[in-house]
This record gives C-alpha cells, structure tokens and sequence, in this order.
C-alpha cells in the first residue's frame, strides 16, 4: 500500500475551499475536512488551527484568486470589457466564499485588482483624475450588480405567471417579435456583454 504523501497547509486550505464552493460554509467541519483528507482532525488543527483560522485561510486565499487580471483587447474599451467578463465569471464561480470575504470586511480590499486594471485602461484611454474613478467605479458596480440580479433570480422561486405568459401583442405596444423576445429565456452573457460595452463606451468615448 503507496503511504499517503505528507499533509500540507495548502491541501487543507484548498480541499476546505471545495467543500464550501459545493455546500456552503455551514457544510465545512473539521471532522468532514478531515474525511475528505483521509486524515485525523487533530492533524487538521496541527496545519490550520481552529475552524475561525481555517476560514480566515480560505478569506485570504480567495481574495488571492480573484487578483491578477490580464485585459485582453485591442482598444481600452475592449480590455475593459475583458476585465469586466473575468471578474463576473470569477464571482460567479466563488458565490459562498465571496460571501465570506464579504462578511469578514474585505470586500474593499477582493476588488482592489480589478480597479486597478480598471484603472490602468480608462487612463489609456485618456481620462484622469475623477472622471476616471467614476469610471472605475461605474463599471465595477454594473459587474456587481449583474451578478447579484442572476443570483437573486436563479434562487427565485417559480414564478406564476411566467414570463412567456406574460407577455404578448397586448403588453409589448402591439410589437409582437418584441414580445416573442420578452418571453424567450433571457442570455445572462449576452445581456451582461451588451450593457458593459454600452456603458464603458459612454465613459471612454462620450459625444463630443
């Protein structure tokens, strides 16, 4: 039989990750990381402490994931886009562990990396100063809130009446291909893809 290689802090840290990604921070006890690990719980203690500790380690780590931001474009508003997408695609994947960044007060300090890769396209982009923090801050509350309305209506309960059933001739203004798009599935990417382009290109590049 292969022995087991030796525990290290990272492994504790990143199988507790998983188990709150999956279930939730009320799944993650020291005795169901420990099972998960193969391993005692005195040894979970030994590497990362008590469960406080351990969650601190997890705050900290994925505070750690959600920096490095590499925008990708040819023109400023493209590479604020990309940032735009990474960072909604990197909250989506973490919902019960951005949670706990939130309610531990870092939350200020998680979006730090993507501000300032924010920062460093609106100032190529040739604004400074504050019109560029508005700018800043203006795409970094639209990714936000996108996120929390797909998460709100993915936990909504069924909706009576739905809204294929709400919509028609009648309630579209007698504009029945508007009413048939209404109805259909909404495209959480596409929608959030077409507003940030609309808002950034009104920040970057405004009517003269």
């Amino acid at each position: 039989m292969t022995a087991r290689a030796p525990l290290t802090r990272e492994e504790v840290v990143a199988v507790a990750a998983d188990l709150v990604k999956q279930h939730g921070p009320q799944a993650l006890t020291m005795r169901k990381l420990a099972a998960e690990l193969g391993t005692a719980v005195t040894s979970i203690y030994w590497h990362v402490g008590n469960r406080e500790s351990l969650l601190d380690a997890l705050v900290e780590r994925t505070v750690a994931d959600l920096g490095g931001f590499r925008p990708r474009g040819a023109t400023p508003q493209d590479r604020v886009l990309s940032v735009a997408r990474t960072l909604r695609r990197r909250l989506r994947a973490h919902p019960h562990l951005i949670a706990m960044v939130h309610e531990r007060g870092l939350t200020e300090r998680m979006f730090l990396p993507a501000q300032q890769a924010l920062v460093h396209e609106v100032h190529a982009a040739g604004l400074r100063g504050a019109p560029a923090a508005e700018a800043v801050r203006a795409v970094l509350f639209q990714v936000v809130g996108h996120v929390l309305v797909e998460r709100n209506r993915e936990r909504a309960p069924a909706q009576h009446p739905r809204e294929e059933e709400l919509w028609g001739a009648g309630t579209a203004e007698e504009d029945r291909v508007l009413a048939r798009a209404l109805a259909a599935p909404a495209d959480p990417e596409r929608i959030f893809t077409t507003s940030v382009r609309a808002l950034v290109k009104s920040l970057l590049d405004p009517p003269t």
